[in-house]
């Protein structure tokens, strides 16, 4: 044990940093995404989410570093890894629109205009009505909006970046333009 110990001393050194040092960016991400979420006033299970994302980002860039550091061989993690990979890339392929929607959903995080409760219109020739929407919730995939009928429209998040939005009024006002109490 001992001679493993002094043999390998740099790179459990070398793992132990970076242990601490992915410890401390995910302290820091996960301070400012909440951060940002509490500025935007944004759902907190928006924010659990994208934060969810980016400790699964630094999860995989850890074990990449410290494959690194051990001296894996790529050559064989390649062949295994562009196996994997060719398989979930037909996999995405085939159902890339969910791909798609969950890079829009975290884009909308932190760049979405509109709330939980603004009303809007999205200008879309396949949306027939006229009549704003009520932003009800906004999810990974898509956002629940709701005509004042009750009718419930799942839109999905890559159509919202991509299809005009007008913003009729915002949670804090009613259609008048007065203030809600």
């Amino acid at each position: 044990m001992q001679e493993f110990l002094l043999s390998y001393k740099h790179e459990m050194i070398a793992t132990a940093i970076t242990f601490g040092v992915l410890l401390i960016l995910k302290f820091i991400t996960d301070k400012t995404i909440r951060k940002i979420g509490r500025i935007s006033d944004i759902v907190e299970a928006r924010t659990l989410l994208i934060t969810k994302y980016a400790s699964i980002l630094l999860t995989l860039l850890g074990f990449g570093v410290i494959s690194f550091i051990w001296g894996v061989n790529f050559r064989d993690v390649g062949l295994v890894f562009s196996s994997v990979f060719a398989v979930i890339g037909v996999a995405l392929f085939a159902s890339w629109s969910i791909l798609s929607n969950i890079t829009a959903g975290v884009i909308l995080f932190f760049s979405f205009p509109f709330k939980i409760g603004d009303r809007i219109k999205i200008l879309d020739k396949d949306i027939e009505s006229e009549e704003p929407f009520l932003i009800e919730d906004i999810r990974a995939f898509h956002v629940s909006l709701r005509k004042s009928n009750g009718e419930l429209l799942v839109y999905p998040n890559n159509l919202m970046m991509q299809k005009a939005i007008t913003l009729i009024y915002t949670y804090e006002e009613t259609p008048d333009g007065s203030e809600e109490t």
